[in-house]
């Protein structure tokens, strides 16, 4: 937090007038400015809510209960002799009055020359234009190891805890990106269950996570069992993910690999994107957090900004992770005008977290073609790589078809050769497909799946190939010329 810190000392010093932190953790909030006020000495701390009023001040106690507007005229009267910091809670809910938002114009002006600030502290709130070059923004990062560690330890000494130093070291790790009313909710539970804290505890942080996640109106916690051996094919792929898994590790860090920022994976539908993502997953023994864009771009003027910010601490909170962004090219791939670049702050903002993240969370997107795609998504270190999964070659139909009909019907031994052949251009889906109709023929005729179910059923199938032809050779070419990484061996 020291970096954080010193930001916050540094707009004081400088007599910043109006700053907003953004943060859901308002006791939080006002324990880091109270400590900050101590050092900042002789700058005294006031705190104001609607409901009871200024606090911190001798002979002002109560003062402007329910008068937003009075506390305001009281600050713009105290002496520059006694600096000030009002912590004004809730009071972006009063900045739609045009004499709040008026009087708060006037101060942003006049505390440029008094030592006197005011705090807001809020998440979701979007600024009005009126004010917002007046606010100077400061985002409140959820609590740091070395914080989390400190408070497990106080609760723990609390509670006569006897934790060694492992058990608080897995603990702590655990509880990262986890808000401090969190952690201390988990250890509240942990008391009233066994009266210590104890390594029992972080089946019960995991689940505060996916609880988290649960309140979440954009992301899905996703279950799956999928695993590589359910692809058939991308080998290429499979060899460099196996690779990024491996860059997880604290070798890893000590050889002096960055974390793996992601992948992202175009191709045709029924190529086995979202499939990849879920395998990714599970092998990887990684919680899947599903990103609904359609969700995020969902709501009020100014709430996407918000939900992104929120999306990225809830990624960060089940870290590691792998957060699947599907179908990204159609989420960011419209018109930025007609949105009022919402879209595009949102992407830019995703790009930024991307880039610079220091958390374990590997990104998995996903797109069906590049025609929609904003230029930035492309640009070489977005992602740690671009794969592109085309139609599959005759041996990976062969791999593919093979592996339905053992799912499905386990020790049949049938001859596929020739339905290999009739499916040339056939996606990973319309192969499962084909076996899924071959099988209702068998079952219809109450006898055993046979190869000639499987050729009927290819004939009866028109694949996208054919009716998307144009845009799976553009898309081909597009990849042919560098710009992406074939998943399969041999794709061309």
């Amino acid at each position: 937090m020291k970096k954080w810190n010193d930001q916050f000392d540094l707009l004081v010093k400088s007599r910043t007038p109006l700053i907003l932190i953004r943060s859901r953790e308002e006791e939080r909030v006002e324990t880091l400015i109270r400590e900050a006020s101590k050092r900042l000495s002789p700058i005294r701390l006031a705190t104001w809510d609607y409901v009871e009023g200024l606090k911190g001040i001798l002979n002002s106690e109560g003062l402007g209960a329910r008068q937003p507007m009075a506390v305001l005229q009281w600050l713009q009267k105290v002496d520059p002799s006694l600096p000030t910091i009002l912590l004004a809670k809730d009071f972006h809910q009063f900045t739609e009055d045009a004499g709040i938002a008026r009087m708060l114009r006037i101060l942003s002006s006049e505390f440029r020359k008094t030592p006197h600030t005011i705090i807001l502290c809020a998440f979701n709130w979007t600024p009005s234009n009126d004010l917002y070059d007046s606010l100077t923004i400061l985002d409140l990062p959820l609590p740091q190891e070395n914080e989390l560690k400190v408070l497990l330890s106080n609760i723990a000494n609390a509670s006569n805890s006897n934790l060694s130093k492992n058990t608080l070291e897995e603990l702590t790790h655990a509880c990262s990106g986890l808000s401090e009313i969190r952690v201390r909710q988990v250890a509240a539970k942990a008391l009233a269950q066994r009266g210590q804290l104890s390594k029992e505890d972080l089946s019960e942080v995991l689940e505060e996570k996916r609880q988290a996640v649960a309140r979440s109106e954009v992301l899905e916690y996703f279950a799956t069992e999928a695993s590589p051996s359910d692809i058939g094919g991308l080998d290429a792929l499979k060899l460099w993910l196996n690779q990024r898994h491996e860059a997880f590790t604290d070798e890893a860090r000590e050889f002096g690999l960055p974390l793996p920022r992601g992948v992202l994976l175009i191709g045709p539908q029924g190529t086995g994107k979202s499939l990849t993502a879920k395998a990714i997953a599970h092998s990887w023994s990684m919680p899947l957090l599903r990103l609904d864009v359609g969700r995020l771009f969902a709501g009020l003027v100014g709430a996407s900004e918000a939900k992104t910010r929120e999306t990225i601490q809830y990624a960060e909170s089940m870290a590691p992770c792998v957060l699947w962004i599907d179908e990204i090219d159609k989420g960011f791939g419209g018109d930025a005008r007609s949105d009022g670049g919402t879209s595009q702050r949102v992407l830019a903002n995703l790009l930024t977290w991307m880039a610079e993240k220091k958390s374990a969370v590997f990104v998995v997107a996903t797109a069906n073609g590049i025609e929609r795609m904003p230029g930035e998504l492309l640009r070489k270190g977005r992602f740690d790589e671009i794969f592109l999964l085309d139609l599959p070659s005759h041996q990976e139909r062969f791999k593919i078809l093979e592996l339905h009909i053992n799912q499905r019907r386990p020790n049949l031994n049938i001859p596929i050769e020739t339905v290999v052949d009739r499916t040339e251009g056939f996606s990973g889906a319309e192969l499962e497909q084909t076996v899924i109709e071959g099988m209702h023929h068998a079952f219809s005729e109450k006898r055993e799946l046979q190869e000639t179910d499987l050729i009927l059923a290819a004939t009866q199938l028109i694949p996208l190939s054919k009716t998307a032809k144009e845009q799976l050779d553009f898309l081909k070419d597009w990849a042919s010329s560098g710009r992406a990484r074939p998943a399969s061996i041999s794709i061309y």
